[in-house]
């Protein structure tokens, strides 16, 4: 065989794939920088399982069936769980599934990264989200699609309420009345989030917060909050609610939600509700991967930040 016929049988035959190794690499480093960075925190990682009974019922994820179960769309009850437990400081690197969720910053099935700490409030998670970011950047200043982001601490904190006076095409209130919070959040708010620095977007309306605590000093709010960059929502916070009878009131409101919306029922999480009166006051945050992998290695799709896309199975 000639050296040229080798040279040939050698080369990839899948160019889509090969692209991705210095891209893959990366990711690869960010995940042991992460892992790293929690450890160093006394945090304990932790497996849970993928296939579930029931997930928490949110009106805006439509769950994925697996045999009369579920895929997680998130680890976060099995988590919580850990926490009633006696569990004061874990995290997780997880894939995660949600369907009907396709575009150029959505895959169906994902990688997320949850913490949970106890004695901890929302306040003490934005911190880390400052600590952790500025810990996997090579600087203080992220370059993304030409736009430079300074990520030196403190990151600005908007209210929602704020950010809806500032922005929005008509008051948080009325979109709340006439259902249009997350129309104007998508198409009016969000874009103009993060630029030149990240920004954390807090103090939901109780009518969001379906696992958030109540605002110490407003109850119509609660001390949940979404952090951006460069118009991407990143990560997404709260302090817990720890009141099972709250929480069961507040899950069976997003089913009959669920329910109107045409979706199949879906059952209630009773080993969770149970358990819940033994978790601390606590504090958790689902943070994206895959959009994290995107924002520091400068790519505009989140395809090219994963081995594989369902369009290449």
């Amino acid at each position: 065989m000639s050296p040229e016929s080798r040279s040939r049988e050698t080369e990839p035959t899948n160019w889509a794939l090969a692209r991705k190794q210095i891209t893959l690499r990366e990711r690869a480093r960010i995940l042991h920088e992460i892992r790293a960075f929690f450890v160093k925190r006394n945090f304990l990682e932790v497996e849970t399982p993928q296939r579930i009974p029931a997930n928490a019922p949110e009106t805006h994820i439509v769950p994925v069936p697996s045999a009369g179960w579920c895929l997680q769309s998130s680890p976060e009850l099995c988590m919580k769980r850990l926490l009633a437990a006696g569990f004061e400081k874990l995290f997780q690197i997880s894939h995660c599934w949600r369907n009907e969720e396709r575009g150029r910053r959505h895959l169906p099935e994902f990688t997320l990264l949850e913490w949970y700490e106890s004695e901890a409030d929302y306040r003490q998670q934005m911190s880390d989200c400052e600590e952790l970011l500025g810990s996997l950047a090579a600087g203080k200043t992220l370059v993304y699609q030409g736009q430079e982001i300074d990520l030196s601490p403190p990151w600005e904190r908007l209210a929602v309420e704020e950010a809806f006076r500032r922005f929005a095409s008509c008051s948080l209130r009325e979109a709340l009345a006439t259902d249009r919070f997350d129309e104007a959040m998508a198409l009016e708010i969000e874009p103009r989030l993060g630029r030149g620095k990240p920004l954390f977007l807090c103090d939901y309306p109780l009518e969001k917060g379906a696992l958030a605590r109540k605002k110490r000093g407003n109850a119509s709010f609660t001390e949940r909050f979404e952090l951006y960059l460069a118009g991407m929502e990143l990560a997404n916070g709260f302090s817990e609610l720890v009141d099972r009878h709250e929480q069961r009131r507040r899950f069976e409101a997003e089913e009959a939600a669920r329910l109107a919306m045409g979706q199949l029922p879906y059952p209630m999480p009773e080993k969770f509700l149970t358990e819940l009166a033994s978790m601390p006051e606590s504090a958790g945050i689902a943070l994206g991967v895959d959009r994290l992998v995107m924002l520091l290695t400068d790519q505009e799709k989140i395809d090219d930040v994963v081995a594989f896309t369902p369009e290449m199975l």
